[in-house]
């Protein structure tokens, strides 16, 4: 699984230490930045990894902010795009699983390592169930396409 990976200066450390993780698990990761604790806005890196997962460069992204939810909100404008913050191993289980979730975003002043650890780590070995969920994420799908040159 290719995993596309980046953080504001809130998030840094946090990322680094997720970065650290993925390696023990065997998995290629691709990070787009900040490689510094300068003030950074989350936007500039929320685009660079939805947008790679939008266009199928990777299959998964991780976003990681000070609450995780501006990087999530950038990640879900584009089409294809499924982000969710996530405090708990539960909510990551059930966003992939019922949502087919494609990027999770961690905040780090309220996430300590190891629970982000095992959050994705759930996150990433979750299957998407399909059945009544498919149906319900392809109605998202369609909303995207009609919402495509809207605005």
């Amino acid at each position: 699984m290719k995993i596309v990976i980046g953080s504001d200066h809130a998030g840094l450390s946090l990322k680094e230490e997720l970065k650290e993780f993925l390696g023990t698990m065997g998995l290629r990761v691709h990070d787009v930045g900040t490689h510094s604790d300068q003030a950074s806005d989350y936007p500039d890196y929320a685009v660079k990894v939805a947008e790679a997962v939008s266009m199928g460069q990777f299959q998964r992204g991780i976003l990681v902010c000070g609450s995780g939810v501006g990087m999530a909100i950038v990640a879900n404008k584009f089409p294809n795009v499924r982000a969710v913050v996530c405090l708990d191993e539960e909510t990551a289980r059930i966003s992939r699983c019922h949502n087919d979730t494609n990027i999770i975003a961690f905040a780090e002043r309220r996430t300590d390592t190891e629970t982000a650890q095992g959050i994705l780590k759930i996150w990433l070995e979750t299957d998407f169930e399909g059945g009544r969920h498919k149906a319900r994420v392809d109605k998202i799908r369609d909303i995207e396409r009609r919402l495509s040159g809207k605005y």
